[in-house]
């Protein structure tokens, strides 16, 4: 009888690296739990944790290449199915240039080290610039911020939330999604523990959510008013001299032309369209401003929205002008062991360096964003995308528009997926390339490192060995750039980029390598966050740049946005966000019988005054109808919803044709995208604007 063994690893889920200890007796996993080990997240686990073998296990899930045929699906070699991708591709980019190929990654790129490192030398080998991930359709206004800002990127400003003593959360819940851009597993007991040393902590959104109701206040906002309301609270610390820069007050470039632009946004003038009061704008300055230490925090709710890019921007510069930039308890950055800030000072910015061919829209950080990808496939003329490699991702629930996405795909002439399912997306492709997954691969994160609220560093090494003919995603990718050059191998693998990218960072010189972390497999502890601004800051003259012209010619968008007069609208009058469930994590964990167990989580959330308005009871189904489309779901009173505010979960929508997702399909919901529109966008960022996509609801 095979013994009773132990693995530990990092959960790669979501965003929390959360620290596992998997019980397992041969190929039979025995129990999941946390790792009170780990130093960084002590024994906490969330509930998808526990999926983990239900991905694992899944006879859904894909082991080897498919075709598409005529008569159905068919295996494939590796080989073959090589062989003909590098021939289509190579094809149709000397028909039609090398941007008729597009590419597309999804979430799970960034919780994959394997793919993170050998992207690059994928993408090199393809040469296109027609690239989209799921980042425009979540954090970019992040990212450019951070650009602008700082100099860098990726150099994003994270809570100290365990030294703050005043935290303001916008558009944010942290307890469900575990911390998002803010990689801190356990974060309820991180707030809760702000509260028990004598902090505060404020949550401002549209609706009451898991975390508003922990919280010590909540503030409901209309959606899209987000900026309208930082400004104010700008203006209230410049009105009232409340403005403190602490050790950065050298460090700071526009200050004057920043106090010029925020006169006009008064608290008594936006108020009202905030759907809140003057006073209680004013109160949040002080209390932020008097705080010993506080940090603003703002996530997918703020990013996500018409005017994304100047909500993260604000977001900074609230933190900055009230002395909590770089500071303990306030907003810091971290210093990951695998460190991806760069030296850029005197380096151009990605920014704008190109345009989309269709709208005009922003190229950044070597991508466009995706809610222009439709427009692109089915836009004729010189540079229209003719073919594309999807790798792990499915836009057709994760992008807005995702109908007429899904009819673009049907009007490619090739189409490629790196996948373990047949969903929504990949049953568009020719050929589908399955990967390895979870428990089999080995990981470290090389993202989350750089937002997480402590320092730590921790490698997993694969629980179980890949099949005989399985492949890593990464060498599905090393394998298709060496079919598109016609290139030998060269040998190079992640782990040993990564073992060097570890021995040359910030803690090589103390012996950190990937050694190390194999000799320890909880983790190491690398310390608590520390002022480090200084040394990491990507600017010229390592200055802050605090009123970027950019930003600053945005706020003439805002003004003739008409978010300041009425929000009445007759033909659409319910203003739809959406919300993040704690049993599911975008639109791929769906499949697991220990998450989708249960009432239906697909619902629209309602407040009872609207609902008793236009005749809807609880559970009713009802049709939710925009410019873009319709879809039905159940109704779920709920008075933790701001009046006029509608809400539903993403990432669902399992109820299309030809899929092969089991579990899903018995559980599908609906996807919110069927009716968002790809032309509502951050016109600054590029970024997708979900949330405030204007709605009709009436019973079905």
């Amino acid at each position: 009888m095979t013994d009773t063994q132990t693995h530990y690893r990092t959960c790669n889920i979501c965003e929390a690296m959360c620290g596992l200890e998997i019980q397992h007796r041969g190929s039979e996993i025995l129990s999941i739990k946390g790792d009170s080990n780990d130093p960084f997240s002590h024994g906490h686990i969330c509930p998808k944790a526990v999926a983990l073998q239900d991905f694992y296990n899944d006879k859904d899930r894909l082991k080897a290449p498919m075709k598409r045929t005529a008569d159905g699906w068919q295996e494939i070699s590796w080989e073959a199915a090589f062989e003909e991708i590098a021939s289509r591709f190579r094809g149709i980019q000397q028909e039609h240039g090398q941007d008729a190929v597009g590419v597309y990654l999804g979430n799970p790129n960034a919780h994959n080290f394997g793919n993170a490192i050998m992207l690059p030398r994928f993408f090199k080998a393809l040469g296109t610039n027609n690239r989209y991930s799921s980042a425009s359709a979540d954090q970019l206004p992040h990212h450019v911020a951070s650009n602008y800002m700082l100099g860098a990127g990726m150099l994003i400003p994270v809570p100290d939330i365990d030294h703050t003593d005043f935290m303001l959360i916008i558009g944010a819940n942290p307890i469900v999604s575990n911390g998002s851009l803010m990689t801190a597993p356990g974060v309820g007991k991180r707030l809760k523990a702000i509260q028990q040393r004598g902090g505060k902590v404020v949550v401002v959104d549209p609706r009451r959510t898991e975390t508003a109701r922990k919280a010590d206040q909540h503030l409901f906002i209309r959606p899209e008013t987000d900026a309208l309301f930082m400004l104010a609270m700008v203006h209230t610390l410049f009105e009232e001299q409340l403005v403190t820069l602490g050790h950065l007050e050298d460090r700071i470039d526009g200050l004057e032309q920043l106090a010029e632009a925020v006169k006009p946004y008064s608290p008594e003038t936006v108020a009202a369209a905030c759907g809140m009061t003057a006073e209680a704008i004013r109160e949040l300055g002080r209390e932020m401003a008097a705080a010993k230490s506080a940090v603003c925090y703002s996530r997918m709710g703020a990013s996500t929205q018409s005017f994304g890019g100047l909500c993260q921007w604000l977001n900074n510069v609230l933190n900055i002008l009230t002395g909590n930039f770089d500071s303990r308890g306030g907003a810091m950055f971290p210093q990951p062991a695998f460190d991806l800030v760069r030296d850029k000072k005197g380096k151009p910015s990605s920014y704008g360096r190109y345009e989309s061919r269709v709208r005009k829209l922003p190229y950044f950080n070597n991508e466009f964003p995706v809610a222009t990808l439709a427009d692109e496939i089915l836009t004729p003329g010189e540079g229209q995308i003719r073919a594309m490699i999807t790798i792990a991702g499915n836009p057709v629930l994760s992008a807005p528009g995702g109908a007429r996405l899904e009819g673009a795909f049907d009007n490619l002439d090739f189409m490629v997926s790196v996948d373990i399912y047949l969903n929504e997306t990949t049953r568009h492709a020719d050929i589908i390339l399955p990967a390895t997954t979870g428990l089999e691969v080995p990981h470290f994160d090389v993202f989350f490192n750089s937002f997480a609220v402590r320092n730590t560093a921790k490698f997993s090494e694969p629980m179980f060995e890949k099949g005989p003919n399985q492949k890593h995603d990464w060498e599905i990718l090393r394998d298709l750039a060496l079919q598109l050059t016609g290139l030998e191998d060269d040998g190079v693998t992640p782990e040993a980029m990564l073992d060097l990218g570890l021995k040359h960072g910030a803690y090589g010189k103390e012996g950190m390598s990937l050694e190390t972390l194999k000799a320890n497999p909880h983790g190491v502890d690398l310390g608590p966050l520390q002022p480090c601004l200084a040394q990491r800051i990507q600017t010229e003259d390592g200055k802050i740049r605090l009123a970027p012209q950019l930003y600053l010619d945005d706020l003439k968008r805002l003004d003739a946005s008409g978010l300041l007069q009425s929000d009445e609208n007759s033909e659409y009058p319910f203003t739809l966000i959406s919300r993040r469930l704690p049993r599911s994590h975008n639109t791929w964990t769906q499949n697991s019988h220990r998450l989708v167990k249960g009432k239906n989580p697909c619902t629209l959330q309602m407040n009872a005054s609207d609902a008793l308005k236009i005749g809807l009871e609880d559970g009713q189904l009802a049709t939710v109808t925009s410019a873009s489309g319709s879809i039905n779901l159940p109704v779920e009173i709920d008075d933790d919803m701001f009046e006029g505010v509608i809400s539903m979960p993403q990432g669902w929508g399992h109820n299309r044709p030809d899929t092969a997702m089991s579990i899903a399909e018995g559980q599908p919901g609906v996807s919110m995208n069927d009716v968002t529109d790809s032309g509502r966008i951050d016109a600054l960022t590029g970024n997708a604007a979900f949330n405030g996509t204007r709605v009709a609801v009436k019973a079905a």
